[in-house]
């Protein structure tokens, strides 16, 4: 292939990279001093700020945010041989956590404007056995929850959101994590707030909430990180067989760090996301995300789509080029039933869900996250620019 500028960088700029710095390095530091490393104090805490920063009466930390979903789904009452309908335009996570119960995940088509799951695709997908709907936050930008409750009412169906990305994220003025029956966060190293590997779930549901705490170590009794503690006992009781999804001291720390500068991270992202829309947005070649009035985005993600008849080339090339400029970035997300496992389980095509796949194969997700300079900023604008203008029809 071609090179058609010299590389902009000096150095690659990695697509995505954690916001840490001596808070964190300290906070996790105290915790190994103190002796405690696994679930206690901390996370305790972490889930009491967590829960009034998004307005829930709950919150469960997890290791993951698939630990995360797949607890909501069975606190829910998940059988084998249900259904749960949710977007093709999603992470493995969000389906394969309904497979662990043996049950089917009906896959959807997207909105093409904001490209989170489309309300009247829902309702047409809908039979006897919908048990739950798990719309995806894409970006973070927030999916049309009123339309996505309203159907869920009729039908009598529970709503987990995959808010993975969407942190923080208001909903017509209402922050996400205290809206649907759960919300499910993911904290690996790239989001918005990282402990490396961990996630969240909020409930107002005191039951639902009971439920995931003891299904999240092995089935045991409330309060058992306690038993080691001055405050506890030796003896506990296996109440269900449950899984090993608790979040660690050492992870909490880092989270409660993290929470605490979320704001300041945020509008960091706002500045970086307004920087690329104002030098993207006049381009004939290149389209920038557009925002819903409902919701804030937390550019989780910066999706820019390529208008690929006013280029000479594809997605997949442009990607390289600016991989040869020395920018990281990547594709979010290859739909799931464009995946062997659900093609060849479920059957699909490509062509299955037209929007999802049409949109897929001109996205490219840049790098946005808080640690980025502005030269790493202006770095990203000259190379897309240049490509986009060497290569324009």
């Amino acid at each position: 292939m071609t090179v058609v500028t010299s590389p902009v960088r000096a150095t690659f700029l990695p697509f995505a990279k954690p916001d840490v710095d001596h808070r964190e390095i300290k906070a996790v530091s105290d915790v190994i001093a103190s002796g405690w490393l696994t679930t206690g104090p901390q996370v305790k805490q972490f889930e009491a700020e967590f829960a009034a920063f998004v307005g829930a009466k709950h919150a469960i930390a997890v290791n993951s945010a698939t630990a995360a979903m797949h607890l909501a789904l069975e606190a829910s009452g998940l059988q084998a041989g249900d259904e749960v309908i949710t977007t093709t335009m999603t992470f493995a996570a969000t389906a394969e956590v309904v497979r662990y119960f043996n049950a089917k995940p009906v896959l959807v088509d997207i909105d093409p404007i904001t490209l989170n799951i489309a309300p009247d695709q829902i309702e047409a997908a809908v039979t006897p056995r919908t048990k739950a709907i798990i719309p995806v936050h894409v970006a973070g930008q927030a999916a049309d929850l009123d339309a996505i409750h309203q159907i869920a009412q009729r039908h009598g169906l529970i709503v987990i959101e995959d808010a993975a990305h969407a942190l923080p994220t208001y909903y017509k003025n209402r922050l996400i994590g205290s809206i649907s029956d759960f919300t499910t966060y993911s904290f690996y190293a790239t989001k918005t707030l990282a402990t490396g590997e961990g996630g969240m779930i909020t409930t107002h549901d005191d039951a639902w909430a009971d439920r995931c705490r003891v299904m999240s170590l092995h089935g045991i009794s409330k309060d058992a990180w306690k038993r080691y503690t001055s405050e506890g006992s030796w003896y506990y009781e296996i109440v269900a067989p449950g899984y090993k999804y608790n979040m660690t001291d050492v992870a909490a720390a880092m989270g409660l760090v993290q929470l605490s500068k979320l704001d300041e991270m945020n509008r960091r992202r706002q500045q970086i996301a307004a920087q690329y829309d104002q030098a993207f947005g006049v381009h004939p070649a290149l389209e920038i995300p557009r925002t819903h009035p409902d919701s804030t985005h937390p550019y989780h993600l910066y999706i820019l789509r390529l208008n690929l008849a006013a280029l000479s080339i594809d997605r997949n090339a442009f990607i390289q080029h600016l991989r040869e400029a020395n920018i990281g970035v990547s594709v979010h997300w290859i739909p799931l039933h464009m995946h062997p496992y659900y093609r060849e389980t479920y059957g699909y095509t490509p062509e299955d869900f037209p929007v999802a796949y049409r949109e897929y194969q001109r996205m490219i997700s840049l790098p946005i996250y808080s640690a980025m300079s502005d030269q790493d900023v202006t770095d990203v604008i000259t190379a897309v620019t240049q490509i986009a203008n060497h290569f324009r029809v």
